[in-house]
Formats: structure tokens, C-alpha cells, sequence
């Protein structure tokens, strides 16, 4: 027998079950994690596309302050995850910090619909972020504890795609109150809605096995994983060129979108985020998840190519679809990763330092490529883009052969890495 027709083999015979039934044995930790991160991304996506016009035109705030609001906002958001990361697994605590960091969410909103003016806004907008930045490695540990070694892929793209859904519902939500006649004010009001109620289930429904705390002085230290450092690495160089997507709407715009066209190509790419999520994730079970993502950073570089390029309405359109095809193979796949190579107990810190690491690389992939366009105009952001891309992928592709078959390790429940 060919050894490709052996993994095959062994593909078939260790997973034999259909996607359905894979589902239906997951934790229902997992579907009640991804309904809090449905409801309240839903309510952050209801309120960001109209962000812009509340501050400028309710609040009278200059243009200029925007840049200012986002970029503290969302500093506030990197830089928080680490620490509460290592929070949680010093702790040994997981819940309050998801319950706290979704609740201070849903405060920021509330201030942000009360505010009379624009530095209220934006204390309400960093108490947003700071939530964010609070509840996300906690959340995705409690996620991987929920879920076996060969089901954290699985785990991972049930959340991303349930999460994904309320993106896309949040900007159609904020489009046909606009049409109803609302205010800003009141559809920024009613966006705290169904943020509170995500902090309602996760009181309700969501509960943990407590890890025991650590005992051992609480300062930053890299995990000994290889696969773990090998996926920072890559992200890292990846990130340093993946700028802010409102560079995307902006090449959408000078290609004749009008506001609500630049809504819909937005709420298409999540579309397209949230179908394939769930399906990568799972076929990442059973290949590995280091051949998704660099296949994933592979086909990141391919579409920047193409924004480079593109010059009609039809091309953005399509390429925004395709667009969410590469984060669907990327970011939840990469946090399974980390969920099945990091032992529990350091496993929030990984996923803190992994996001504040490769945010912080994001905010100066956005300086970078802001430079490049007023210098040379936007095939040269785009480009700049898709060599990181590239360049990340070769990284990581040279990193899988750290990598055990993840079928052999998933099985034998390890973590799927070569000492």
C-alpha cells in the first residue's frame, strides 16, 4: 500500500463520524460560548459602522480625533490580553474575567450612547476595548478545556462561525434602523442590549473546572512549546504586514462604492468568514492545523495581489468573499493550535501573549502601510501585504515539520509536537 494511500486509510478509519455527529458530541460549553460571542458581537458590530458619524456629526468632534479614539481604543485591546491572560491562569479563575470583560463591554456602549461629548465617547469606546482585551484568553481557554486534543479545531470554528454571525447581523441590524428612522443615539442605546444579555447567559449557563493557581513568581515568560512559538513567529511576520482592513473599504470607495455598498462588501466578507469557518476547523482535526493557517497566509497574499490590481466594482466584491476565507482558515484554527500544543494551566497566557503580540505587530502594519499609500499610492500597501504573507507562510511551513501527525497525537491525546 502506497504511504498515501495508508493516511488515507487512517484518515477514514480514526474519523469515521460525519461533521453532524462531531457537533452533537461537542461540550455544549462550546454552543453556549459561541451565543455570547454571537450576542455581543452583535452588539460591538451594531454600533462600529456608525462610530464615525456619532462622533463627528452628533458629538462635533474634528475628523482628526478618530484616528486618535481607535488607535487608544484598540492599543487598550492589544496590550490588555497578555496580562489578563496570565490573570487567568495564575488565578487558576477563568469565568469572572469572561463574565467582567463582556459586562464592562456592554458599559462602554451605554456610555458612549449617554455621552454629550466626544471625550466621554472615548471613555466609553476604551472601556469597550478593555472589556475585550479582559475577556478574550480566558474565554478561548475555557473553549479548549471544553473540548478534546482532535476537536479544538472543531471547537474553535463552531465559535468563530457563531461569533461571525452576529458581524454579519450587526451592520444589516444598524442599516434597517437607519431606514426606520432612529437616531444614532438610540440604536448606539439599544446596542447594549444584547451585550448585557450576553453576560446574562454566561451567569446562567456557562460554568468551569477550576484549574489550581500558580504558585511561582507572575512575570511574562514565553511557553516551552515549539509549536506555540513557531505560529507566534509566523503570525508575528504576517501581522507586521496585515494593516487595518479600513484599508480594504477604502480601495473599495475609490473603486465607486457608495457608504451602504461599503457596509454590505463588509458584511459579505463575514458572510463568507462565518460559512467557512466551521468546515476548516474541522478538516484542521484531521490534517493538522499548521497546513490550514499556511495555506490560509498563502491565500491572504494571492487576494492582497489581487486588491493591488483590482480596478472594477465586480473584482472588490469578489475579492472581499474570498477575503474571509483566508481569516477562516487562520484564526480560529490558530488558536486550536495553541490549545492543543500548550499544557493547561499557561494555556491563557499563550493565547493572551499570541493576540497582544501580533496586535501590537498590526498597529505598526497599519503605520506602515499608511505610508505607503500616500507615498505611492495603494498597490503598494497591498503588495507590501502580500510578500509579509508570503514570506509568513514560507516560516510556517518550514516550522510543520516540528509537528507530529496530528491524527497519531490527536488519538493518543499529547500534544501534537516533537521534542
Amino acid at each position: 500500500m502506497s504511504a498515501k494511500a495508508r493516511w488515507y486509510h487512517r484518515l477514514v478509519r480514526r474519523h469515521p463520524d460525519t461533521m453532524r455527529r462531531r457537533l452533537r458530541h461537542l461540550d455544549p460549553q462550546v454552543r453556549r460560548l459561541g451565543l455570547v460571542s454571537l450576542l455581543a458581537d452583535l452588539s460591538s458590530e451594531l454600533a462600529y459602522p456608525l462610530l464615525p458619524l456619532f462622533i463627528t456629526g452628533v458629538l462635533g468632534a474634528p475628523v482628526a480625533l478618530l484616528g486618535i479614539i481607535e488607535g487608544l481604543a484598540e492599543a487598550t485591546a492589544s496590550i490588555s490580553k497578555y496580562p489578563f491572560g496570565q490573570a487567568a491562569d495564575f488565578s487558576g479563575r477563568r469565568r469572572p474575567l469572561v463574565i467582567g470583560g463582556y459586562a464592562l463591554a456592554a458599559v462602554g456602549k451605554l456610555v458612549i450612547a449617554l455621552a454629550t461629548s466626544w471625550p466621554i465617547a472615548l471613555g466609553g469606546r476604551v472601556l469597550d476595548r478593555l472589556g475585550k482585551g479582559m475577556r478574550s484568553a480566558p474565554r478561548d481557554d475555557l473553549l479548549a478545556a471544553a473540548a478534546p486534543g482532535d476537536r479544538q479545531g472543531l471547537a474553535f470554528g463552531l465559535h468563530r462561525a457563531m461569533d461571525t454571525i452576529g458581524a454579519v447581523a450587526g451592520p444589516l441590524l444598524a442599516l434597517a434602523l437607519l431606514e426606520a428612522g432612529l437616531s444614532l443615539r438610540a440604536i448606539f442605546a439599544l446596542a447594549v442590549i444584547p451585550g448585557a444579555a450576553s453576560v446574562v447567559i454566561i451567569l446562567m449557563l456557562v460554568r468551569e473546572r477550576r484549574t489550581e493557581p500558580r504558585h511561582e513568581a507572575f512575570r511574562p515568560r514565553l511557553p516551552v512549546s515549539p509549536a506555540f512559538r513557531w505560529l507566534l513567529l509566523g503570525s508575528l511576520v504576517f501581522a507586521a504586514g496585515n494593516s487595518t482592513d479600513m484599508f480594504l473599504l477604502l480601495k473599495a470607495q475609490e473603486t465607486g462604492f457608495s457608504a451602504s455598498g461599503l457596509i454590505l462588501v463588509y458584511v459579505l466578507y463575514n458572510a463568507a468568514y462565518a460559512a467557512a469557518s466551521l468546515p476548516l476547523g474541522g478538516l484542521s482535526d484531521r490534517v493538522g492545523q499548521f497546513p490550514v493557517v499556511v495555506a490560509g497566509y498563502a491565500f491572504f497574499a494571492v487576494v492582497y495581489l489581487g486588491f493591488a490590481s483590482a480596478d472594477s466594482r465586480q473584482t472588490i466584491i469578489t475579492l472581499f468573499a474570498a477575503y474571509g476565507l483566508y481569516i477562516a482558515a487562520t484564526d480560529g484554527v490558530g488558536r486550536a493550535l495553541i490549545g492543543r500544543s500548550v499544557a493547561a494551566g499557561e494555556r491563557a497566557s499563550a493565547l493572551g501573549l499570541f493576540s497582544t503580540a501580533t496586535g501590537l505587530a498590526t498597529f505598526f502594519a497599519s503605520a506602515v502601510g499608511g505610508v505607503l499609500w500616500s507615498a505611492f499610492g495603494s498597490w503598494a500597501t497591498f503588495t507590501y501585504a502580500a510578500v509579509a504573507a508570503g514570506a509568513a507562510a514560507a516560516l510556517m511551513l518550514a516550522g510543520s515539520r516540528r509537528v507530529r501527525d496530528p491524527l497519531t497525537t490527536a488519538e493518543a491525546g499529547r500534544p501534537a509536537i516533537r521534542d
